[in-house]
């Protein structure tokens, strides 16, 4: 894994640093608050790639308000962002936009990656663990609402102090988009 300096980051949310990290062809962001090393228990959460969400704005689903979430409670009370560059739960840019007109047919989120041949989520959280054990993490309060993210870090060997669910709006785009992944991922909502 390679690893870049620390850099600053000025945002609407506050004043961030930021280190990137390359794991073969995919590249990882930790958006740190400027307090992130005096704080014991920081606030993570490992935010999954979602371009149409993160910087367009979808409202299929509820990456982008998730991802706001985050940068806000770090700003205010400490923390870090692990930026997890695994587009589409992993399938990709190309694939994710199949998906998504699978799903204009009526398909929902997991039978749509599943008639691509994906399983219903391929992200990998090798570089995850990587960041953190970097970043010297033993315990935090963790954003998410992700069984799969819980039983990840308590793997890890980090102790999760807290779980703050990352609740954000409903609307009529992302409502089945959200029941999918709490009825069939086990999602906390």
């Amino acid at each position: 894994m390679i690893k870049s300096e620390v850099a600053k980051l000025p945002t609407r949310y506050g004043n961030f640093d930021i280190k990137a990290y390359k794991d073969g062809s995919q590249e990882h962001l930790a958006i740190m608050s400027k307090n992130f090393s005096d704080i014991n228990t920081p606030i993570v959460r490992i935010h999954s790639e979602c371009l149409t969400g993160d910087t367009m704005g979808s409202l299929k689903c509820d990456c982008n308000n998730q991802l706001n979430l985050a940068l806000e409670l770090i700003s205010k009370e400490g923390g870090l962002v692990v930026y997890h560059r695994q587009e589409g739960r992993n399938i990709g840019l190309v694939n994710k936009v199949n998906a998504y007109k699978l799903q204009d047919e009526g398909f929902n989120t997991i039978d749509a990656n599943l008639k691509l041949g994906f399983k219903e989520d391929e992200r990998d959280y090798g570089a995850v663990g990587f960041i953190l054990k970097d970043l010297n993490i033993k315990e935090i309060k963790l954003i998410t609402n992700n069984p799969t993210k819980i039983k990840f870090i308590e793997d890890c060997g980090i102790k999760i102090a807290e779980r703050i669910p990352a609740i954000t709006e409903i609307n009529k785009f992302n409502k089945n988009y959200l029941q999918t992944k709490k009825d069939f991922m086990g999602h906390i909502l």
